[in-house]
């Protein structure tokens, strides 16, 4: 039986990854490498049924121990410090999961001698702030990172690219545009309003919704679609390719707000709070993804789904919270 390996399992991403390859190709085992200190609420409902290894993608002997072990078929390299905010509190930690920890991945695979698929997660925030006359934004245009998680991908990016070229490494890489649902990190705007609407529906926050920064305009994905690009990419990709991934619900967060506002009863008061913005803001993200059309991928989860399931989500997991609070 081929196997996977997903770094950063327990995430966001790698969660609804492992999810759908257990569903739609069981032919594969699926591996995931977890940190000792690893949340695991996401992966609760597969966990009994991954091969989980206990490895710091920062820590290079643990990962050339998972990878000797493992012996991997794919590799989806999810694992990241992916918050822009705190990657200027902290730039010297985000570059070393984000890039260091790419180069001890991708070294680990060459000390191995084997040769699997390697998936690169890079982000649309290597193109930085972009004009107008530069959207739909294509996989060609010019890189401007504007943050030090910018930069740290950035890194991990062209080094995904510099393996394929130095060692013929079959890597390819995505440059994924704003993604969401259920089980985001509740400090992304979507998953941060959403909280804070189910806490005001059950009378646990007071009603005011704290908010950055509204006019930035964002192409929004489910990621349930964006785990469906990534696998079709590693049975399609061109290695040493870059491929955006985005949607097609383009709005100012200020609309999605109010879209996530509609599916509930509530009429809060909105407050920009300034913690929330950035010292340097991207604020027009509008992906070309023509590159990927062409191998076949497509949306197909409606953003007004999306928002009701992360609207959802949230309901339940605050009503248990509550519940476990009252035992």
């Amino acid at each position: 039986m081929k196997k996977v390996l997903i770094t950063g399992i327990t995430g966001f991403v790698g969660s609804h990854l492992a999810e759908f390859i257990l569903n739609e190709h069981p032919d594969y085992e699926v591996h995931g490498i977890k940190r000792w200190r690893s949340r695991m609420e996401n992966i609760e409902e597969v966990e009994e049924v991954v091969f989980l290894h206990e490895a710091d993608i920062t820590d290079a002997e643990s990962i050339d121990s998972t990878i000797s072990k493992v012996r991997p078929d794919v590799i989806f390299h999810l694992a990241a410090q992916s918050y822009v905010p705190a990657s200027f509190v902290s730039p010297v930690a985000t570059m070393q999961v984000n890039a260091i920890g790419t180069i001890n991945l991708l070294e680990a695979v060459r000390k191995a001698e084997i040769d699997p698929v390697i998936h690169i997660c890079s982000s649309s925030e290597v193109y930085g702030q972009v004009s107008k006359e530069e959207t739909p934004i294509k996989e060609t245009n010019p890189l401007r990172p504007s943050s030090p998680y910018a930069v740290s991908k950035m890194a991990e990016d062209r080094l995904g690219y510099q393996y394929h070229l130095s060692y013929q490494l079959r890597t390819f890489i995505t440059r994924a545009f704003t993604h969401t649902g259920p089980r985001r990190g509740e400090v992304f705007a979507t998953s941060a309003f959403a909280r804070q609407i189910a806490a005001i529906e059950l009378g646990i926050q007071e009603p005011r919704i704290q908010v950055g920064n509204l006019d930035s305009v964002r192409t929004f994905l489910d990621v349930r679609d964006i785990v469906r690009a990534y696998w079709l990419l590693s049975e399609k990709a061109t290695w040493g390719e870059v491929y955006n991934i985005g949607g097609k619900a383009t709005m100012t967060i200020r609309e999605m707000l109010d879209k996530l506002l509609s599916f509930s009863h509530i009429s809060p008061e909105i407050v920009v709070d300034k913690s929330l913005l950035r010292l340097s803001d991207v604020t027009l993200q509008i992906p070309d993804t023509s590159k990927i059309e062409a191998l076949g991928w497509g949306p197909t989860i409606s953003f007004d789904k999306t928002l009701e399931d992360i609207l959802d989500y949230w309901r339940n997991r605050l009503t248990v919270t509550q519940q476990k609070k009252s035992l």
